[in-house]
């Protein structure tokens, strides 16, 4: 697992970030390797359990942060090529107008989606993870402090493109949002269930090729409330603009009464 496989934490990079001001809270998330001669399954068990509970305590104060601030913030997660930087996108130009938009983009290299963000005017710091294969706790409170999300604002979170490694890492976020496209087959609820067990809501992407692939709209549906029966579903298209409304209305009833903690006082 990649608790436990040495995740290349000493390479990553938060764009914009200066100076050593973040060192604190890279403290706890130090990485092993699995495949160790000599290390015990009991002792790995114990690693990824130490790991994942100093992963949880950041993501704590990340939470409270976003909370104090009224800031709705969503965890992006799929596997490559799902069209969810093209959803987010598209989320933050026609949302922008509205309120405050700030995103944080995680890719193992490259600055190119935080720079497509960019172009629709809305706030992007990217991170790039090196070997990495996810987004923890320390990495998105780094992004966070140089992004400083306005108050009552919309907070995305673009996670690196896998449907393994983010399910077990709680960034603060509000919900995870997993992106499905029709071109990968219905069947990956069942083939990555941690993903869709702690996913809040599954968008089926790509809608408009629906007439030309062979996806299963219906039992892909199955598939997830089989793993995850509270799980809610959109289903659209972020090229077309078909069935966006929903997801936007989605966003907006999330982010209903949410207040700084000024103001709710």
């Amino acid at each position: 697992m990649c608790t436990t496989c040495g995740c290349g934490q000493g390479q990553v990079t938060v764009e914009g970030e200066t100076g050593h001001g973040h060192a604190h809270h890279d403290h706890g998330h130090h990485h092993y390797h699995s495949h160790a001669d000599g290390v015990s399954e009991a002792r790995m068990v114990q690693i990824e359990q130490d790991i994942l509970s100093k992963n949880d305590h950041l993501a704590w104060h990340n939470r409270d942060d976003l909370t104090r601030a009224g800031v709705l913030a969503l965890n992006l997660v799929s596997s490559p090529g799902s069209g969810k930087t093209t959803l987010l996108a598209r989320t933050a130009q026609d949302m922008g107008t509205d309120r405050s938009v700030a995103v944080i983009e995680g890719d193992q290299q490259t600055s190119l989606d935080a720079d497509r963000i960019r172009q629709t005017g809305a706030r992007a710091v990217q991170v790039n993870t090196g070997k990495g294969c996810h987004l923890d706790a320390a990495m998105v409170g780094r992004a966070m402090r140089t992004l400083q999300p306005a108050p009552s604002s919309l907070l995305f979170i673009e996670n690196v493109g896998n449907l393994v490694c983010p399910a077990g890492f709680d960034l603060g976020e509000n919900a995870k949002v997993v992106i499905l496209s029709v071109t990968e087959g219905e069947d990956k609820p069942l083939k990555y269930p941690d993903m869709f067990h702690a996913a809040r809501l599954m968008i089926l992407n790509k809608s408009d090729l629906l007439p030309y692939v062979p996806f299963d709209v219906e039992k892909c549906v199955e598939y997830a409330r089989r793993v995850n029966p509270e799980i809610e579903v959109l289903t659209l298209s972020a090229l077309t603009g078909e069935g966006l409304q929903g997801w936007y209305d989605w966003i907006a009833a999330r982010a209903a009464g949410m207040a700084p903690a000024e103001a709710a006082e």
